[in-house]
């Protein structure tokens, strides 16, 4: 019996998650029961804020004007509208006078001042109808989240002559989270059952459509809990629910598929179901696990980024990531051991039609025919479409997340948007300058002179003097955080002064924030980069692939890009989509969506990869390998990418914008990802790079050998196998490989 000829051994992972299938399943479901109960409330003890860097000057600023002067920057608004009187009628002014006084004596808040007892011009709308009282909230997100609720009904509403709305970066930051929470469980209500039918399409099987759904549960309801432990040591946005939701189903889909469709190939081939689970996890299990290191890669470049909002989506994803293949390695195993060929059963397909015996991936296998015949056209096609598709980016403006995020019905929304439109400068988006060391009154006043004469000032107030430090309030002529407002942190940062002075405010808080991403997006780039590059070298033995895969997983986000630009930023389909345009991207949203994209094409990638190398491994037929490979993946990669897009256009149904945003731009990606790169450019690429496709010079060559990964399994392969060379097989007329006439090409029906 030759080596090729013995039955493939049993590995001890194998018989691991095998040996005690039942106990395994229980086991499962004892922790799924726990990680529900200690994920419970999750939610409301994440933040909704986390876009400022924690080490900027704006930052310090912020934390000394809070220490130093509590009263001086006010988180709370009430608009209080006068209807058709004026708010210097005496009616109005005595009501606003009793809820600023009322508002004084509540706990939690300090800092009280309105219109009525300071006269600032600022607080009172152009058309005299309506006007502010300011105050702040104490305390963290959760404590100043709890003082809203409490004071929010006894505000809000008519009050005599009077009608007040509530608004302010608190209530923005609080009305959003709820709204999240909300939009979240609609989501998962319109994402699962949809993803049942669109599993049940692709296996027929209700059984088989079922296991995928039990695994991205399990890997939801594990991150959750593992969540909850993060809050008791750091902050953790909100928005990373999201991601947990999206990430656990699609990858836990990605994941079943891939092994529940290897599982069915080798029943078919006539393995017992042992047999069956050893070769799929020999085999498409090692491809999980290396497709679930890629992707976590791609999620840990956010925990190099100062801002909790983006560390939040990293704890999130590589959590989920890692309880996705988790579970589709040892419960999902144990499973399909359980039900053997009974993974087949309940049919649904059959109710509506006539089963067709065709042969599998045939059409994908004429596609990879078609494109290789013609790969020079289909490369450099493929690639105008996408490089013209991301122009619009180009033109990307950042900006920071406000009120504009929420629905323009969002109470807090409305305050906001009648202050922008009725009110003078911008009220509670001023600019504040710290200034720290002994100073005089004249030394405080000529300063305060300098700070006038610049350019884009509408009025500075101040200086409130507290033992050696002092603040000043610069209003800006335009809005809180557009350019003229972002040049204005500068000027005044470069404004001489005889003390120590540093500048926050919203604007100065998003400059600081797109300097600190400027700083570490090379790092964070060249990360992804790198370990990509190793793991696929790994995977693949090529020095070119790897080289391959980030450019072409690159070159699939253009379309991304350019869409959230041109929709997102510039208006287009805001009216369809149902969202308000602010005019800018806000400025982590292109990196979160960088990485969980890349992430995400990577994991198709390596599917493809790895069933075209299993391929070339077996033949040495560089043509052959690319077609096969396609025709085993096309179809299950598209099928995953689209329920995948389906789970992600849940998500983008949310009414916050950046959801939305995130939503349906990584659903573009995937599915540009699966059916033109996967589909048109990767193997219109490799037909054009050849048999150089596989080589690598000996030294990494017997790197690879020695610790590299493949589909291969534990036999040896029977072709040309890594870094082959042209002498290595026969070539055809073409100068590619043929194929080896003892190894032949393994059918797997």
């Amino acid at each position: 019996m030759t080596e090729a000829d013995k039955p493939p051994r049993t590995g001890g992972w194998t018989k691991l998650v095998t040996a005690r299938p039942r106990l395994s399943l229980l086991a499962a479901l004892v922790l799924t029961v726990l990680a529900v109960l200690a994920g419970s409330g999750v939610a409301d003890r994440m933040g909704a804020g986390g876009w400022e860097d924690p080490d900027a000057e704006s930052t310090y600023a912020t934390k000394a004007l809070e220490r130093e002067f509590p009263d001086s920057q006010p988180n709370l608004l009430l608009l209080v509208d006068a209807g058709s009187a004026s708010v210097d009628d005496p009616a109005v002014t005595a009501e606003a006078e009793r809820l600023t006084e009322r508002l004084s004596g509540e706990q939690g808040v300090t800092g009280v001042g309105s219109y009525w007892a300071t006269g600032a011009p600022a607080l009172r709308a152009e058309d005299g109808h309506e006007a502010l009282i300011a105050a702040r909230i104490t305390g963290d997100e959760k404590e100043m989240g709890k003082t809203l609720d409490r004071l929010a009904p006894s505000f809000r509403g008519a009050h005599g002559p009077v009608e007040v709305t509530i608004g302010g970066p608190v209530a923005v930051r609080h009305e959003m989270q709820t709204i999240i929470q909300e939009d979240l469980t609609r989501a998962e209500l319109i994402a699962l059952p949809v993803t049942l039918v669109l599993l049940v399409m692709v296996f027929g099987s209700a059984v088989a459509a079922l296991l995928p759904l039990g695994i991205g549960i399990v890997a939801i309801l594990g991150t959750n809990a593992v969540l909850r432990g993060l809050t008791e040591f750091t902050d953790v946005s909100v928005f990373a629910m999201n991601l947990t939701t999206a990430l656990g189903l699609g990858l836990a889909i990605d994941y079943a598929l891939f092994i529940v469709r290897r599982f069915r190939e080798e029943l078919s081939a006539g393995a017992d179901p042992s047999t069956a689970v050893g070769t799929t996890l020999r085999t498409a299990g090692r491809t999980v696990l290396f497709s679930a290191l890629t992707v976590a890669v791609s999620l840990a470049a956010m925990l190099l980024f100062p801002q909790y909002f983006l560390r939040s989506f990293a704890y999130a994803g590589i959590a989920v990531v890692l309880l996705a293949a988790a579970a589709a390695l040892i419960l999902l195993p144990a499973a399909l051991v359980l039900l053997g060929e009974r993974v087949d059963s309940w049919d649904l397909r059959r109710l509506f039609r006539r089963e067709r015996p065709a042969r599998e991936g045939a059409a994908w296998a004429r596609t990879a025919t078609l494109v290789m015949r013609r790969a020079p056209f289909f490369a450099l096609g493929t690639t105008a479409v996408l490089v013209l598709l991301g122009l619009p980016f180009l033109g990307v403006r950042f900006g920071t997340a406000d009120d504009r995020q929420l629905p323009s019905t969002a109470e807090s929304h409305v305050v906001q948007q009648h202050i922008r439109d009725g009110f003078p400068g911008s009220p509670g988006g001023g600019l504040e300058v710290l200034a720290e060391g002994r100073a005089s009154e004249a030394q405080y006043a000529a300063y305060k002179e300098r700070i006038a004469e610049l350019p884009e000032v509408l009025r500075v107030d101040g200086p409130l003097v507290h033992g050696e430090s002092a603040y000043f309030t610069v209003q800006p002529k335009g809005e809180a955080v557009d350019d003229a407002a972002q040049r204005l942190v500068g000027e005044l940062r470069s404004t001489d002064a005889p003390f120590d002075t540093s500048v926050t405010g919203t604007a100065a808080v998003l400059v600081d924030s797109k300097d600190a991403i400027a700083e570490q997006l090379p790092w964070a780039l060249a990360f992804i980069v790198i370990v990509t590059l190793l793991l696929v070298f790994l995977l693949t033995g090529s020095v070119l692939i790897p080289i391959q895969a980030v450019v072409l997983n690159a070159l699939s986000l253009t379309a991304m890009f350019g869409a959230v630009v041109w929709v997102f930023q510039d208006g287009h389909l805001s009216g369809p989509l149902g969202f308000t345009s602010p005019g800018s991207i806000e400025t982590t949203l292109p990196v979160l969506m960088f990485c969980v994209a890349f992430g995400l094409s990577m994991d198709y990638g390596v599917f493809l990869l790895s069933r075209i190398k299993e391929e070339y491994d077996t033949t040495g037929d560089h043509t052959e390998a690319v077609r096969h490979g396609l025709q085993r993946t096309g179809g299950l990669i598209t099928a995953a990418a689209v329920i995948l897009a389906v789970v992600m256009v849940a998500i983008g149904t949310s009414r916050v914008t950046n959801t939305k945003m995130l939503g349906l731009g990584i659903a573009l990606a995937v599915v540009m990802d699966a059916m033109i790169v996967r589909s048109l450019l990767v193997p219109a690429v490799m037909r054009l790079t050849g048999r150089a496709t596989w080589w690598a010079p000996g030294p990494l060559r017997r790197f690879h050998e020695r610790f590299g990964l493949s589909e291969g399994g534990e036999n040896p392969p029977r072709g040309a196998g890594n870094g082959a060379t042209s002498h290595d097989v026969p070539a055809d007329e073409n100068g590619e490989g043929m194929a080896d006439a003892s190894g032949g090409i393994r059918a797997i029906r």
